[in-house]
């Protein structure tokens, strides 16, 4: 065979071997990871929350069910839920079921475009399309996966505010809904965040800059986002080639601070946007980019004198 023939003949083998690779390993690689976050007052004992989102569950993802349910082992002291559980009309009793045990936990909760719409085919060369049209699937039964949560006990925080106590410490929280499809409403949720709790958290499914930054300026700690699949597809040594909203490639996963600490605000802002459990039905691939929760544990951030010596 002549080079100029093996050539183009080991290109599709290798992208062959890329998309199985894809397709059916690394989109069932359920991974967890581990982050600490020094957002609690000087002298504070840790706290620890889980983060699950984008499942974009199917009633037959056993595997993923499974691995969920199973996480309830880490006896964290909170749980938050941001959004794109579902992908089907029969998927809410799966995604219950795998978040059963984790409802008995404290947990608090915004919901999303894939809550609401069914996924539905599109050119993945949209996503890099700043503007481009969406257009919405048929609606979801979104309002029994909400009431499931809300009946456990969990906040839905969907343009509303509200706090729970956990571990003997008061939480106060705010959310929106979803900024990737405008049902934001941060005017219904805006003031100083309450500077006599303990924690300040706010919630939103796609981390719009322009939200982010209306949380950091009331004075919240630590903001939990989804929505970008940490890219999805990431190739290495470069990251990510799109983040699905205005959030930059840098920031498309993982934690990161928003805003410094500040004499009114100490801890400053940090963020953690997970990289999510899913993909849609009709893109069922991850590279680089495993399906993944994230245990936060919360810790003391150091006192001012300290931070003043560590400069």
């Amino acid at each position: 065979m002549r080079w100029y023939t093996a050539l183009p003949a080991a290109a599709l083998a290798s992208g062959a071997a890329v998309t199985a690779y894809a397709s059916l390993y690394e989109r069932n690689r359920w991974t967890l990871r581990r982050f600490d976050v020094p957002v609690l007052a000087p002298g504070s004992s840790p706290l620890t929350v889980l983060q699950i989102s984008d499942l974009h569950m199917t009633a037959n993802q056993r595997s993923k069910q499974e691995w969920v349910a199973g996480l309830a082992a880490l006896e964290p002291d909170l749980v938050i839920n941001t959004g794109d559980n579902l992908a089907g009309f029969d998927a809410v009793p799966g995604t219950l079921k795998a978040m059963e045990p984790l409802l008995d936990l404290p947990g608090a909760f915004v919901l999303a475009s894939n809550d609401y719409y069914a996924p539905r085919p599109k050119n993945p060369l949209k996503y890099f399309m700043k503007n481009h049209k969406r257009v919405h699937g048929n609606p979801l039964p979104w309002r029994d996966l909400r009431d499931g949560m809300r009946e456990r006990g969990w906040l839905d925080l969907t343009n509303a505010a509200g706090d729970l106590t956990v571990d003997g410490r008061r939480i106060v929280f705010a959310g929106v809904d979803d900024p990737h499809l405008k049902l934001d409403r941060y005017d219904d949720v805006a003031g100083p965040a309450d500077p006599s709790a303990d924690l300040r958290l706010g919630l939103v499914h796609s981390p719009e800059p322009r939200v982010l930054d209306r949380f950091a300026g009331d004075g919240y700690d630590l903001l939990l986002c989804g929505h970008t699949h940490g890219g999805q597809l990431r190739v290495p040594f470069y990251g990510a080639l799109v983040t699905n909203c205005g959030i930059d490639r840098e920031r498309v996963r993982w934690l990161h601070r928003w805003t410094e600490p500040s004499a009114g605000h100490p801890a400053g802002t940090w963020l953690h946007i997970s990289a999510g459990l899913g993909t849609s039905p009709y893109a069922p691939v991850r590279f680089a980019c495993p399906p993944e929760a994230t245990l936060l544990t919360l810790t003391a951030r150091p006192a001012a004198g300290a931070r003043e010596r560590e400069r």
